[in-house]
């Protein structure tokens, strides 16, 4: 079979690249490389059933060729990081709703299956936990930037269950919560690689807030067969699913296990939003998925508890 991947020299994008190959597809990737990197997917290039293109999926003639020669799409491409939105809100907003109105729209036209990326940020500051799929949303003012990523994924899964209805385009909907692991950058706001950087080089680990805001960390690994499982029964087209972990940590204690687990002598600095991001910032205080229904779907279990997770990427910083 082949698969196109959009984002694919992302750091999830590249691990799912690096499992289809195994499981012997072609594999075609398109990225510009905003968030992604070629240092991703260096070891895939060998590969002969593996091929990449550097380019926008804003750009719907080269997107075209590549959707018309593949039999399924992971679409995964998507302007993401906290950092990353609020510095450049309106290429984020057209990247996040018109890339992916161009992937289902050519999809479509060929009838090829599409996995749509969506995200935990989708429940907004909701504090109905754990949360459930068809939970109501609850979102901050429009004049806060960091809810336009959330609503332009929102109208991301829309679209998707649109084509899916209205269509019959076979969709699945994933709904990714803090997907962490090796070749992951903190470039971006991402914390746990933030953290372990700073850590290993004795520098602050620097906690945005009190650090009393708790997430779940779902390893790359457990998030891709996932999405792969998804991918293969067709019970699961026109549904949305949460993926990851359902394990809860606060950000404070993850900086003291990281702190630990490194023998570092950084010293924990504590920075407010206002100071890190802009004025009126908010964050989510709780965001752990219910994960009931993949569970259910697919038999979904994550394999990877945060201890073997940071082992993991630990020993990829200090490579």
């Amino acid at each position: 079979m082949k698969i196109l991947i959009t984002g694919g020299a992302g750091f999830i994008g590249s691990h799912l690249s690096q499992k289809l190959l195994a499981a012997g597809h072609e594999v075609a990737v398109i990225d510009n490389l905003s968030t992604g990197s070629l240092e991703n997917i260096k070891h895939l290039v060998k590969d002969k059933k593996f091929s990449y293109t550097i380019d926008t999926i804003l750009n719907k003639q080269v997107l075209e060729e590549l959707i018309k020669k593949c039999d399924r799409i992971y679409h995964l491409a998507a302007a993401v990081g906290v950092k990353y939105i609020i510095d450049n809100p309106l290429l984020s907003l057209k990247t996040n709703i018109s890339g992916t109105e161009n992937v289902l729209e050519i999809a479509n036209k060929y009838k090829k299956k599409v996995l749509v990326a969506s995200t935990s940020e989708i429940y907004g500051k909701s504090d109905s936990i754990p949360f459930k799929e068809d939970d109501d949303r609850l979102l901050g003012a429009t004049s806060i930037s960091r809810w336009s990523y959330s609503c332009a994924k929102a109208v991301d899964e829309f679209l998707s269950l649109a084509y899916y209805r209205e269509k019959k385009l076979p969709v699945v909907i994933v709904r990714c919560f803090n997907t962490v692991g090796p070749r992951q950058t903190g470039q971006y706001g991402m914390v746990i690689p933030k953290f372990v950087k700073s850590a290993l080089l004795n520098h602050p680990i620097t906690i945005f807030g009190d650090g009393q805001q708790s997430r779940c960390f779902g390893d790359v690994s457990d998030v891709t067969d996932g999405m792969i499982k998804l991918m293969e029964d067709p019970k699961c087209e026109g549904e949305i699913f949460n993926i990851g972990n359902d394990s809860p940590i606060t950000i404070e204690e993850l900086a003291k296990k990281i702190k630990k687990m490194t023998r570092s002598k950084s010293k924990i600095e504590y920075v407010k939003y206002e100071d890190a991001f802009e004025e009126g910032f908010e964050d989510m205080k709780q965001r752990q998925p219910d994960l009931t229904k993949i569970n259910k779907y697919i038999g979904y279990k994550p394999k990877y508890n945060l201890d073997k997770i940071l082992e993991r990427i630990i020993l990829h910083f200090e490579k």
